[in-house]
């Protein structure tokens, strides 16, 4: 089997964590940069890797690399793309294009070179060219352009691998589901532990929990771009979904997620229920001062909502202290993970975090705090 360069993007600061997960599947020289981790490895992995990493965004396999002094020289090395191996001219495509210190005018327009270089090859070859769809495609090209070097990869994960395939109901803009596992990787979490989220929302950190706990690959419930490829090895990939399903744990460690929002506990329920993990998670409507362990030295993980506007961040933060007391009551013994842009909310809590690693939720500036709890004052 051939051995493909790699790029697989990730949300900014769960770098590690994906690199410790291609390890794990046995990639070979895996290499952390800002926002991603090149690999090199095998098409079984890259439908292992599209099916099982729970922080990773796209699986971007690699068709050529070169250097550029202009627009015509990425023409020329995306024409020189054996593009009729990887689909066929009745399939729609889609390219998009990013840089950093790009030496171009527009990033657009490279779009449109690589588009005509494609459409070009295919009509060399066939006499016809496939179609442009920019919202449902059957193919993504993505290019990345540095300085002095451009690289143009076949998306082989088709929607972001965020996207589970059981969403129900959003609620107001809840955290992407690989962010959600990143949080509860980095704070150790492997399915063994009482799990707590005391503001679980529309509950896709209990969901992600509940999924480690199940030890389930995260996308047994949806489709992926290499399906589509003309490569795609039909019979290896029923094997590798049969192999994760085989996988799956019946029975877990106790979960639980509360919220004071009624309608976001519905929510929450409809999202466990369509992801097949509504057996392990018990849900409550509750304020969070109310929750209460249901285990002893658990993980909570939580994402509190954070304000915006000047009242809300001063009506939160007037919260914070009570939030703080209430932990140190009753988690004595837990590790507590707060994900949230407010840097000032552990020392309003008044509690000390042994750990603050730095996330973006989107474009969010974000901090995780983890706080390892004791009984009595923590300061």
């Amino acid at each position: 089997m051939s051995v493909y360069s790699l790029f697989i993007t990730c949300p900014r600061g769960l770098e590690a964590p994906l690199s410790d997960e291609l390890a794990a599947l046995g990639c070979a020289d895996i290499a952390a940069s800002d926002g991603g981790v090149a690999c090199k490895a095998d098409m079984a992995r890259v439908y292992r890797i599209n099916l099982h990493s729970r922080t990773a965004s796209r699986v971007l396999l690699r068709l050529t690399k070169g250097g550029y002094r202009n627009e015509a020289d990425i023409y020329r090395l995306a024409k020189n793309i054996r593009w009729p191996e990887w689909f066929a001219p009745e399939q729609t495509f889609k390219v998009k294009v990013e840089g950093k210190r790009a030496q171009v005018k527009s990033l657009d327009f490279v779009g449109l070179k690589i588009k005509d270089a494609l459409c070009d090859a295919f009509r060399e070859r066939f006499d016809k060219r496939p179609n442009v769809d920019k919202n449902r495609p059957d193919v993504r090209v993505h290019a990345f352009l540095g300085g002095r070097e451009v690289q143009i990869f076949i998306d082989t994960s088709g929607e972001a691998l965020f996207k589970r395939g059981y969403r129900q109901d959003t609620g107001e803009a809840p955290l992407r589901e690989n962010l959600a596992a990143g949080l509860l990787l980095l704070a150790g979490y492997d399915g063994s532990q009482p799990f707590q989220d005391p503001f679980c929302g529309s509950g896709t950190i209990v969901i992600e929990a509940a999924q480690i706990a199940a030890n389930r690959a995260p996308g047994l419930l949806r489709r992926f771009g290499f399906e589509k490829l003309k490569n795609f090895d039909k019979a290896l990939w029923v094997k590798i979904r049969e192999a994760a399903k085989a996988q799956i744990r019946r029975s877990t460690a106790p979960l639980a997620g509360s919220d004071n929002d009624r309608c976001m506990i519905r929510a929450a329920e409809a999202n466990a229920e369509a992801a097949e993990v509504a057996d392990f998670i018990e849900w409550r409507v509750c304020d969070a001062q109310d929750a209460r362990p249901n285990g002893s030295g658990g993980i909570m993980i939580s994402n509190p909502p954070y304000g915006v506007r000047l009242a809300e961040v001063q009506a939160l933060q007037a919260l914070y202290p009570q939030l703080g007391s209430w932990l140190k009551q009753h988690y004595a013994g837990w590790k507590s993970g707060m994900f949230t842009g407010d840097r000032e909310m552990p020392k309003l809590m008044r509690l000390a975090p042994k750990r603050k690693i730095p996330l973006f939720n989107g474009n969010l500036d974000c901090r995780l705090f983890l706080i390892d709890m004791v009984a009595g004052s923590n300061r």
